[in-house]
């Protein structure tokens, strides 16, 4: 590219000097009228007089001798006056030097148009530089979900009837379901089938997650089928394990307590649950294969809390379909106790049929029978949540 400057270069100074040559030719026209007259002078070459073969001895009567008088002739004016000295060539040596200097400064200047074309302006540099003015603090809800990858072990019924009992106490509350069994939609009433909008939405598409809230005993953000195929969905989206935390900063000023039901797996839908809680329940049916899972989900948290969220702990061990008749329910819990302590919770959730009436009419066991004693299973464990008592 240097060289083709180059010759750019060259053949725009010889076009320049081609351009020169007839301009320095050229005269006013008065010196174009001497010209001719000039040239012939100085062409022809004037011939002294012959002197006479006997010349006469000048007297003194006849004066002085004359003094030959010499024409003034413009030419020869013209031809003795000193002509200004011609420019001296320049040499080839600076004259390369100079033309390979313009051929950079040109190659340059091409550059950085292109540069221009391609990159960012400084325009557009310093307003990144500029800093950003922080966000104005907002009343953040506390964010609780319930997890465990073992099936069957009351989290749907644990995320609404706590929900619904710390709404009792005159909490805001909002459930999110994110089961793509909708269970926790059905258990208010609402046929997940019929949701034209829900958490799929929120979390692949970015739908503001106030759009999917329903309002029932308490509000909730519905689920459907179409959840089955979210974490394909969002494999490729950029940030895809914050999708709900980003969707929650739309409401966290709405609500005290947001309560997140999770599917019965360690996938991407939990990871995003964890990732926007600060808090995690883990129903804990009291049987041997559900306290396995809860090493699983320790392990989990844990790689959360490192590379994601580092301030989500376990809120508390919770023990469902607690039934004290039997040895092994007993040995269960004792067990739970030995190994965690004071994280699970002085709650017991026992075995109940209302448990398995209430969703039937859409409602919370709260609501389906406020005064039965698996009722006040919930009021107790929300009175411990509120006075942080597994800790």
């Amino acid at each position: 590219m240097r060289i083709t400057a180059q010759m750019r270069i060259l053949s725009r100074k010889n076009h320049d000097r081609e351009k020169q040559a007839p301009e320095a030719e050229a005269t006013p026209a008065t010196a174009d009228a001497a010209a001719p007259a000039a040239t012939a002078t100085a062409e022809a070459p004037v011939r002294p007089e012959p002197a006479p073969e006997n010349p006469a001895p000048a007297s003194a009567a006849d004066g002085p001798a004359p003094v030959p008088e010499t024409a003034s002739d413009p030419a020869a004016e013209t031809e003795a006056a000193p002509s200004p000295p011609a420019a001296e060539p320049v040499p080839v040596e600076e004259e390369l030097a100079q033309v390979e200097e313009e051929a950079e400064a040109e190659e340059t200047q091409i550059r950085l148009k292109a540069a221009d074309l391609l990159a960012p302006s400084r325009r557009d540099i310093s307003d990144h530089l500029k800093p950003v003015k922080p966000e104005q603090p907002v009343d953040m809800a506390e964010v609780i979900s319930f997890a465990n990858q073992k099936g069957g072990v009351a989290k749907t019924t644990s995320t609404l009837n706590l929900a619904v009992a710390l709404s009792e106490l005159g909490n805001r509350v909002l459930c999110i379901d994110l089961d793509p069994q909708g269970n926790l939609t059905m258990s208010q009433g609402i046929d997940p089938d019929k949701c034209e909008k829900s958490m799929y939405d929120v979390l692949v598409d970015d739908l503001p997650i106030s759009e999917i809230i329903a309002h029932r005993e308490i509000d909730i953000a519905v689920a459907s089928i179409d959840l089955a195929g979210a974490e394909i969905a969002m494999s490729t989206k950029i940030g895809r394990e914050r999708s709900l935390e980003k969707a929650l900063k739309e409401v966290h000023a709405d609500y005290d307590y947001i309560c997140i039901d999770t599917p019965p797996s360690l996938g991407l839908l939990t990871i995003n649950a964890l990732t926007a809680s600060s808090k995690v329940i883990v129903p804990v049916q009291c049987e041997y294969l559900s306290m396995r899972g809860l090493v699983q989900l320790q392990s989990t948290l844990k790689m959360i809390q490192e590379n994601l969220n580092p301030n989500v702990h376990i809120e508390g061990i919770l023990p469902t379909m607690f039934d004290s008749r039997t040895l092994h329910a007993r040995e269960a819990v004792s067990i739970l106790e030995e190994n965690f302590g004071d994280l699970v919770f002085k709650s017991r959730i026992r075995k109940a049929v209302k448990f398995a009436e209430a969703p039937v009419r859409g409602a919370s066991v709260l609501k389906y029978d406020s005064d039965s004693r698996a009722a006040s299973y919930y009021r107790n464990l929300a009175k411990e949540v509120l006075s942080d008592g597994s800790s």
